[in-house]
């Protein structure tokens, strides 16, 4: 195959999912990684691609579908994100083994963890998660390592994927950037969606952790099928339809109230929320 075809067929990729790693270039094209590197090197001088983290992405797409910065996105939907880690906290008992993704929802999940919980092993990619847990020392932290990409504050590539085939975990907690009820989450980070879908692929139990402004939301590439999703947890303002339909569909939709688990919070106590509908 001429480089030239090389390359169309690497833009027809990305016109159907949006982004790809180098190594399914490599495995696509059946040419060494050079020349895959070569190939998108060509490609992005003609301003027809965009070079990222462990792969390439269409240099046309919208400029929402792209991934934005962990801190500023941290005060985006502040009160829904607290919420939500309030309700995960039904889902957990001591002796679990939990992964928690590097997402701004699940980072305010670990701070909860880290005050609420005990005798729990917590499984991560995410430096700032770390953080949070690491202030409780009676839970165990194990740190997925690999490349550091600061726009997310997690470990990439391809050394993390080869760590995270490794574990198998009772809880998967995950957070999203666009979720489409009939079709499945949708990311905008390369390097990360891979290590979810491991992770994914080894959890007994799959919580997606989803505000309401995610709902309808699409982005550069499809990450996990609503099948292999067991629980959704959202806020009180996702769309009724939605959750009705999730449910109808059978999956365990848990809605957390925003003006009344956030007023828990401030006034403190024990706000372990029971497993419920």
């Amino acid at each position: 195959m001429t480089s030239t075809a090389r390359q169309q067929v690497i833009l027809e990729l990305l016109e159907r999912q949006g982004a790809c790693s180098y190594r399914e270039l490599r495995d696509l094209l059946r040419v060494s990684m050079m020349t895959v590197r070569r190939d998108v090197d060509a490609l992005e001088s003609r301003r027809a691609v965009i070079k990222t983290l462990g792969g390439v992405q269409k240099a046309d797409a919208p400029a929402y579908l792209y991934e934005t910065p962990l801190m500023s996105r941290l005060p985006v939907h502040n009160a829904e994100k607290r919420a939500i880690a309030l309700q995960c906290m039904g889902l957990l008992a001591p002796g679990q083994t939990v992964f928690l993704d590097g997402s701004t929802t699940c980072l305010e999940t670990a701070k909860l963890v880290a005050r609420e919980h005990d005798g729990v092993t917590i499984i991560t990619n995410s430096a700032f998660v770390c953080l949070e847990l690491g202030r409780n020392p009676r839970n165990t932290v194990i740190a997925i390592g690999g490349q550091f990409d600061q726009d997310t504050g997690s470990f990439v590539g391809s050394t993390s994927e080869e760590a995270a085939g490794k574990f198998f975990v009772d809880l998967a907690l995950m957070s999203t950037k666009g979720f489409l009820p009939a079709e499945g989450t949708f990311e905008s980070s390369l390097a990360n969606f891979r290590i979810k879908q491991i992770i994914a692929s080894h959890s007994a139990h799959l919580a997606l952790l989803v505000d309401h402004s995610k709902f309808g939301q699409r982005a550069l590439c499809k990450v996990l099928d609503v099948a292999s999703i067991r629980t959704i947890i959202t806020d009180d303002a996702a769309p009724a339809a939605e959750i009705e339909g999730l449910r109808a569909a059978g999956k365990a939709v848990l809605v957390a109230s925003v003006r009344s688990q956030i007023g828990a919070i401030a006034t403190g106590g024990d706000h372990r929320c029971p497993l419920r509908p």
